[in-house]
């Protein structure tokens, strides 16, 4: 998922169907804990678990946004196809734009989970 040793990752939308096994590996790989919406600084990264239940995907996109440093990026972590309350792929396609943000990559990250990676769009200079 690109994380690296002194990242600050925030994580938001955390319950008791996320995936500790995930949790545990990213919080090895940025060598800390990560951080809640509580954070009050910058974030490198944003690790956004989203249920189809969860409300207005767009909504929770533009929160996550905020603060987020420039340059990165939303993991947006949704249940898999199948799984209770999944999201279905166009949804996460319709919320991006609108939210201001781009699709860049969609995996598989555990047994119950998919992430997709988004990020804001470049500007020209």
């Amino acid at each position: 998922m690109g994380f690296t040793k002194g990242m600050v990752v925030q994580e938001l939308g955390w319950d008791n169907d996320t995936d500790d096994d995930l949790r545990v590996s990213i919080e090895d790989t940025i060598d800390a804990d990560m951080v809640d919406g509580d954070y009050g600084n910058v974030v490198d990264a944003v690790l956004l678990w989203w249920r189809q239940e969860d409300g207005d995907l767009v909504d929770g996109l533009v929160d996550a946004l905020t603060d987020l440093v420039g340059g990165g990026a939303i993991w947006l972590l949704t249940p898999k196809v199948g799984r209770p309350n999944s999201v279905d792929a166009a949804t996460v396609a319709e919320a991006a734009p609108i939210a201001g943000l781009s699709q860049t990559t969609t995996a598989a990250v555990s047994k119950d989970w998919a992430a997709t990676r988004l990020v804001a769009p470049k500007t020209p200079a």
